[in-house]
């Protein structure tokens, strides 16, 4: 695959005044990684879970993607809670921008 991941996923964004998530559904499985709104200016994701018929499709890092290139648009920040979001935030550097 070349290109960014979240060209080949619809992912639709869900929010609350408190919380929000992320959801890609393919084939009736549906991934989704979730997240607490801390105030105006920051969200922290608390879990990214990716059913076992979506694994090495890179739907958990485009799922990141979309939140990290939302946060940006919107001048957020983000903490990211949930081991597989802070593993990402790791190996993607350029994300460091929207970290707090």
């Amino acid at each position: 695959m070349s290109g960014t991941p979240e060209a080949y996923f619809a992912i639709k964004h869900e929010t609350s005044d408190t919380k929000g998530r992320y959801v890609v559904e393919i084939n009736g499985a549906k991934a989704e990684m979730t997240y607490s709104k801390a105030g105006d200016s920051m969200i922290i994701i608390d879990s990214t879970e990716v059913p076992d018929a979506m694994r090495g499709q890179k739907v958990g890092v485009a799922l990141v993607t979309q939140a990290v290139g939302d946060a940006r648009s919107s001048g957020k920040k983000i903490i990211p809670l949930c081991p597989f979001a802070k593993a990402q935030f790791a190996r993607h550097s350029e994300w460091h921008d929207v970290l707090l």
